[in-house]
């Protein structure tokens, strides 16, 4: 399947990359030939394959919570550059 250098370009500007005409051709040709392999995938016939949700039959193997001894929250704020009502203060990251 073609993928087209504007519909490279386009998925770069919203992605927010600047991408120069060598490499716009490369992932237009890269993705051609991702989407040609998704596309032989659906040909498969999986009519007798169960479905999974791993390759591998493995349940939760997380550990339990324990309470244990941390940081007084004074000692933890201690270095902070800004502090206030017990919290860690940090810049505003998003607009």
């Amino acid at each position: 399947m073609a993928v087209s250098l504007d519909d490279v370009r386009k998925v770069a500007h919203l992605a927010k990359l600047e991408l120069s005409e060598e490499e716009e051709a490369r992932i237009a040709e890269d993705l051609g030939q991702m989407l040609d392999y998704v596309a032989a995938l659906n040909e498969l016939d999986t009519d007798n394959v169960l479905p999974t949700a791993h390759v591998l039959p493995i349940s939760n193997v997380f550990r339990e919570d324990t309470v244990m001894p941390s940081l007084p929250q004074a000692e933890a704020l201690a270095n902070a550059p800004s502090s206030g009502h017990g919290h860690f203060r940090v810049p505003k990251v998003i607009e």
